[in-house]
């Protein structure tokens, strides 16, 4: 699997703190934990640049309003296809120790519906009451405040080899093939050339706008590489 060397830096520090999980945790289960963490901080930085201004919009005119679905008017705000209205963040949750918790239950519940399904997929909550009964759900917070995430940092393709290079890791540690949970970018590459070998018409007309849709995403590796495909051919 081809890498970006900050991607492979990156994969390398969040699988060191794995080994906080070493007698608390069977091996096979580290992704359980680590996986969720990385989804939560890497929405945590792309949410940062307009958290301010989401929380003003919400307290100020949002919520008064009482709107039955105010999803569409917050999510405008933040940029995004989600948003968090969350008192916290991850730079909060890091400071303060004693109630982490607690707040770590608070921050996921300020997600939109669509955040908190993501995280709801892997069984969060189980997972920070049987952290913060061991005492390391703060050391893992900390740990995870400290990787700067954003999309000025870290590129949605390198973000995806990211979660790649942590599944194929957590793969071999529960004897289980990574090629299972994602499909090789070099595989992907190839899929998406004869994808689109013959639209490079439609592609390429001014003013088009084209959806892409994977009814199978992973770890969106599909989708990121077609996006470059389709953004490359419109700008050649």
């Amino acid at each position: 699997m081809v890498q970006t060397e900050n991607g492979k830096r990156l994969s390398g520090l969040i699988w060191e703190v794995a080994d906080l999980l070493r007698g608390d945790y069977k091996q096979a289960d580290y992704g359980k934990v680590i996986l969720p963490f990385t989804v939560l901080r890497r929405l945590d930085c792309v949410l940062a640049p307009t958290k301010a201004s989401v929380m003003s919009f919400y307290a100020g005119k949002v919520k008064p309003m009482a709107l039955k679905n105010p999803e569409p008017l917050l999510n405008q705000k933040a940029g995004v296809s989600f948003h968090n209205i969350s008192q916290f963040t991850f730079a909060d949750l890091a400071r303060d120790a004693n109630n982490v918790a607690a707040n770590l239950r608070n921050y996921i519940n300020g997600f939109s519906a669509a955040g908190r399904e993501i995280i709801e997929y892997f069984n969060f909550n189980d997972h920070i009451s049987r952290l913060d009964e061991a005492n390391l759900l703060f050391l893992i917070v900390k740990a995870f405040a400290g990787f700067d995430l954003s999309p000025e940092k870290v590129s949605q393709m390198e973000m995806g080899y990211v979660f790649e290079e942590l599944i194929r890791k957590f793969s071999e540690l529960s004897n289980e093939t990574a090629g299972e949970h994602f499909t090789p970018r070099e595989v992907i590459r190839l899929m998406v050339n004869l994808l689109f070998q013959d639209d490079g018409e439609i592609l390429t007309q001014p003013g088009i706008v084209r959806t892409i849709y994977d009814p199978a995403c992973g770890t969106g590796g599909m989708l990121s590489v077609a996006e470059k495909y389709i953004k490359g051919s419109a700008y050649k």
